[in-house]
């Protein structure tokens, strides 16, 4: 069991500040100009219109969709497959994030250009992924849930995220005949929730606008991340949109690092993971037990924490994340890291980054995982006391 929960969450937070795992908008070609010659955004210009939109509207078009493809199995190959499908599509003059309908349009060059760009992502990653996660290059695919089937993945999965902001442009057409719609149509829907959590939530299950089955909670709770912390893309300034304002977007990574370092055994034990469903024995690979992190999501700590920390976790939902509107009485082991960022300059994208970075390089998904290089084996459980934490678990 990890000995000290806050220095561990720190920890985290201090590798994923200097590793941030963002999207490389630079690399994307109707983008370039909103970068100046030093490589950085040009904060000052992203309310400068950008044909229908503004760019601050358009990036957020962008890391939407960015989001829900974000959910396969290769998170650099699935970038570098939308930066090239993008651009190439652009070049053509198909700019379906100004115009989303244009995307259904030309839906033949649409599906043309996701089959080249994974066949080049193809060419380059397959190999390193399968060493990485001691598997077969052959199996290597960015199509979700291991579907062969193009048209099916571009329609869902592309095709969802682009249809929202279409949408409520229509909607606000049928409300305002022969009025210009918002050139921040998208950003000014997110914004009119209470708080980047509530945002968050409403983008999977909004009754009208909602995503559904498109995308993940993960990635809802990603797209959230970074329209607040990772590009600062919201006008919100107020608490509610501010560093601890949603929840960890947990993923496989996440919990491969959290598990393994002890973080969630401080917090309940074996068999409680067992009957949440959380850990579920001979369901991973070779017969190890399978831990299913996201069965986490509203789970209770049977471990109490101090008064203090209780003070500032009530302060967290109440104002931060305004998941409740009295004070809660039970600590969700999904926000538990909130409190302790709170005390720290640290963000939750800090804390998020941090796992990304160790469950992507170091705690890799098998028995050999690179622990001796890991930053975080000085504190880690399964590599210092009990290492069935790493050799009995996948994700």
């Amino acid at each position: 069991m990890v000995t000290d929960v806050s220095v561990l969450v720190r920890r985290i937070a201090e590798v994923g500040q200097a590793h941030p795992s963002l999207p490389n908008l630079r690399a994307v070609e109707p983008f370039a100009h909103y970068f100046g010659a030093d490589g950085y955004l040009q904060r000052t210009h992203l309310d400068a219109r950008d044909g229908a939109g503004t760019r601050r509207e358009i990036l957020t078009r962008f890391l939407l969709l960015n989001a829900v493809l974000d959910q396969g199995p290769d998170i650099i190959g699935l970038r570098q497959m939308l930066i090239e499908v993008t651009s190439h599509l652009y070049r053509r003059e198909v700019r379906f994030l100004h115009k989303p309908v244009a995307f259904f349009q030309e839906i033949g060059l649409s599906i043309d250009h996701i089959l080249a760009a994974h066949e080049s992502v193809r060419q380059v990653r397959a190999e390193i992924w399968a060493r990485e996660n001691q598997s077969n290059a052959s199996r290597y695919n960015l199509f979700m849930d291991n579907s062969r089937q193009v048209l099916g993945y571009a329609v869902f999965r592309w095709g969802v995220p682009l249809a929202l902001p279409y949408l409520l442009q229509k909607d606000a057409l049928k409300r305002n005949p022969g009025e210009e719609p918002s050139p921040t149509l998208l950003l000014d829907y997110l914004e009119d929730f209470d708080s980047a959590e509530q945002m968050a939530v409403a983008v999977k299950s909004h009754e009208r606008y909602g995503l559904g089955k498109a995308i993940g909670n993960k990635a809802a709770h990603l797209f959230a991340k970074w329209l607040v912390s990772g590009f600062a893309l919201t006008r919100r300034g107020d608490t509610a949109w501010g560093r601890l304002s949603y929840e960890v977007p947990y993923d496989s990574n996440a919990g491969r690092v959290l598990w393994r370092t002890g973080y969630l055994l401080h917090w309940a034990t074996e068999k409680t993971y067992q009957r949440k469903t959380v850990l579920q024995p001979g369901r991973g690979k070779g017969g190890t037990t399978y831990l299913r992190v996201t069965n986490i999501r509203g789970m209770g700590a049977e471990r109490p924490i101090n008064a203090h920390l209780q003070a500032i976790y009530r302060e967290i939902c109440l104002e931060h994340l305004k998941t409740h509107r009295k004070a809660p009485q039970k600590v969700e082991i999904q926000r538990i890291q909130h409190a302790y960022l709170a005390e720290s300059d640290f963000s939750v994208a800090d804390f998020d980054d941090g796992l990304i970075y160790v469950g992507t390089r170091f705690c890799l998904n098998h028995a050999q995982p690179r622990c001796e290089v890991c930053p975080l084996r000085n504190m880690c459980a399964g590599y210092n006391d009990n290492t069935s934490l790493i050799t009995e678990y996948r994700t």
